[in-house]
């Protein structure tokens, strides 16, 4: 969804557009078929019924034959009709045939988008979820799922970031139950798409996207890597497992922009046995089409690279033109040459856009009178995309699904879990086959035997002495005996509770336990570098940060960390900073009342000198034009969310270096 201010995050400085869980790998290629026989697939649901997986099968085979357009809500949004009748779409209107792959929104169910309504019951708005699946289907094309939740701690919407909710409704949570009881609605809205014979309608399930980015609470700096890789493996397993939920193929997407560092892509991989659609998201934002498309290409190559070595299918998730209001004429077009022209990026399978909500709202697609109208109908016209009308055996493949064999993975306390109490639960998920031992070791002692409980793992209570909860970590690990072979897997837990920071603190670089993993998980990350925790330069303390940039494959990079405070006591930004003594240079920048103000620094000292800059010398971004006047006041500090620190590229000689930062507070 692009509708976030917080995603348009292109830095413009000096004038340049400025995995601790990747999943245990195996080998992942497609198998062969002989000539003759039903194709073999390997997906994650391996009694999928065989519509999903012809789906699977056809999106493999089309990998650089073409790729097929899609575009959100487009049978019940748009600037060229007011009530939706199944048919009439901008799409239709702009050339005269629908989309090829149509988005929706679990937001239907809770009322929030149409044809879901606020005051529509449960089984009314999961029966109109199930009906833009069903016309979707009916329209001759493939459907997705997205997935924007609710905040199940604050009943606040997906941005609502407040509550560390991720953890909370994991198995053991809080508030589990409540989240089970929306999966249970997705389920029946999944089961309930069927065409007229009876068959269920395949749909791929897009949930928790764009979670390297912090605007949603499932996103990078609200949760840890282990946190999200477990709620996305907990979420297959109950819609596939618990409520038998067999149409869905699974995708996951990160955003933009990762510098086609495929350590990056996979910091939050639930897995291959959790993944079929390696999908992402990037909107131009208004930097300019060459660094855009640039970067577009590298990283959807990398997706694709990643996708053939493991037997999945490659696609550009989301996608738009979304930066200025001044459109290059040839938007689309000049998209479709960049992408088709790469070897590799031109093998995604589709490319979808978002909705055309209406109003005074962005088209994504252009409808007749529009600007872009004309390159859209040559982008429809180019033999290379896709629409409803092209597409031909989509769910017709004779196939076979490949078994999957056991697999077991450690459900609670997740990887850099923080555990502040003497006691907690192990948890083990074991499928599809049954264990028999599974145990759980601390450090490499003693192993402790797990036992099969009512929710269906295996589990026992952990009790967490005095001495072990000193040294402030623990490596848990977990082994499960299944038809003679061993599976392992295991975490590094956090004990006891982390220090707190004063007012106004932003980081001191002392709460990580000298773990350079929780480090990097405590912030978003942006395009390509290496966060690492510094015992020889810093200002005081233990630690301090040691920040690597690598510009060789973009023109900047950048952290984040959320704040959600109020800092209007203060007056100035503070900070110890040690450059490398090059050209280039950095940028801080606070998020306030929805905007981001920044202040430029430069790298060339590299004595380590403390940096006080007073708040009224921050600016707007250069690039959020409709708040160029805002001044960063006591009333905007009252609302700080987020402080960002990025590095660009000014130098043409000087690509990767290191910059040293540490005790960054407000004062």
């Amino acid at each position: 969804m692009s509708s976030s201010p917080l995603k348009r995050r292109t830095f413009v400085l000096l004038g340049a557009a400025v995995a601790a869980a990747a999943g245990t790998r195996t080998s992942m290629a497609a198998p062969t078929a002989v000539p003759g026989t039903p194709t073999p697939v390997r997906i994650v649901d391996d009694h999928a019924t065989p519509a999903t997986r012809a789906l699977f099968a056809y999106l493999k085979r089309q990998q650089g034959r073409g790729v097929l357009f899609g575009h959100q809500h487009d049978l019940t949004y748009g600037f060229t009709f007011t009530t939706p009748d199944g048919r009439a779409s901008d799409t239709r209107a702009a050339v005269g045939d629908h989309p090829a792959v149509f988005g929706w929104d679990t937001l239907v169910l809770d009322g929030d988008e149409r044809p879901g309504t606020e005051d529509g019951t449960d089984a009314e708005n999961i029966a109109a979820l199930s009906r833009c699946i069903r016309q979707g289907d009916a329209r001759g094309g493939i459907n997705t799922l997205s997935a924007h939740m609710p905040n199940f701690v604050t009943g606040g919407d997906f941005y609502d970031t407040t509550g560390r909710v991720v953890g909370q409704i994991l198995p053991g949570g809080a508030k589990h139950a409540r989240f089970n009881r929306f999966l249970d609605r997705v389920a029946k809205a999944v089961k309930g798409a069927r065409r007229p014979d009876g068959t269920l309608i395949p749909v791929i399930f897009r949930p928790f996207h764009e979670n390297n980015g912090g605007w949603f609470w499932w996103g990078a700096g609200h949760t840890t890597s282990g946190e999200f890789i477990e709620l996305f493996r907990y979420t297959v397993e109950y819609l596939r497992d618990v409520r038998g939920v067999h149409n869905l193929l699974y995708a996951y997407s990160p955003n933009a922009s990762l510098g086609g560092d495929p350590a990056g892509y996979l910091r939050t991989y639930p897995g291959d046995r959790f993944v079929d659609v390696l999908g992402y998201d990037s909107y131009d934002e208004g930097a300019g089409p060459t660094p855009w498309l640039d970067g577009l290409v590298r990283d959807l190559a990398m997706v694709v690279r990643l996708a053939n070595e493991r037997g999945k299918v490659p696609a550009f998730t989301e996608f738009g033109e979304s930066g200025t209001e001044i459109r290059d004429p040839q938007w689309f077009t000049r998209l479709l040459r960049a992408v088709e022209g790469d070897p590799l990026a031109r093998q995604v399978t589709y490319m979808a856009t978002w909705a055309n909500f209406g109003g005074t709202k962005r088209a994504y697609v252009p409808y007749p009178g529009h600007a872009l109208l004309p390159d859209f109908v040559r982008f429809h016209e180019d033999p290379y995309t896709l629409f409803a009308a092209d597409l031909r055996g989509v769910f017709a493949a004779r196939t076979t699904a490949v078994r999957n064999g056991p697999t077991a993975h450690l459900v609670t306390p997740t990887d850099r879990q923080r555990v502040t109490a003497a006691r907690t639960t192990v948890r083990v998920r074991v499928t599809p086959a049954r264990a028999s031992r599974v145990t759980y070791s601390v450090n490499g002692g003693r192993a402790r035997a797990l036992r099969p409980d009512a929710d269906g793992y295996y589990s026992a209570v952990w009790s967490i002495g005095p001495t072990l909860r000193k040294k402030g970590s623990a490596t848990l690990t977990v082994r499960a005996r299944v038809d003679g072979r061993t599976l392992t897997d295991s975490a590094v837990v956090l004990l006891g509770e982390a220090p707190r920071l004063p007012a106004g603190w932003i980081d001191d670089f002392e709460g990580y336990a000298g773990d350079d993993v929780a480090l990097g998980e405590a912030y978003t990350h942006l395009n390509t570098h290496t966060l690492t925790l510094s015992t020889e330069h810093k200002s005081s303390g233990s630690y301090g940060l040691a920040y690597a940039y690598d510009f060789t494959g973009s023109e900047f990079t950048g952290i984040g960390r959320p704040v959600d405070a109020d800092w209007s006591a203060f007056t100035s930004l503070r900070l110890w900073l040690r450059g490398d003594g090059s050209e280039n240079a950095g940028a801080l920048e606070i998020v306030a009342d929805g905007i981001p103000f920044q202040y430029r620094f430069a790298l060339d000292d590299t004595s380590g000198q403390e940096i006080r800059v007073p708040f009224d010398e921050f600016r707007p971004a250069p690039w959020d034009t409709g708040n160029a006047t805002a001044v960063l006041d006591a009333a905007r500090l009252a609302r700080v969310k987020t402080f960002n620190l990025y590095l660009g590229r000014a130098s043409e000689v000087v690509t990767k270096g290191v910059v040293y930062v540490d005790d960054i507070r407000a004062e």
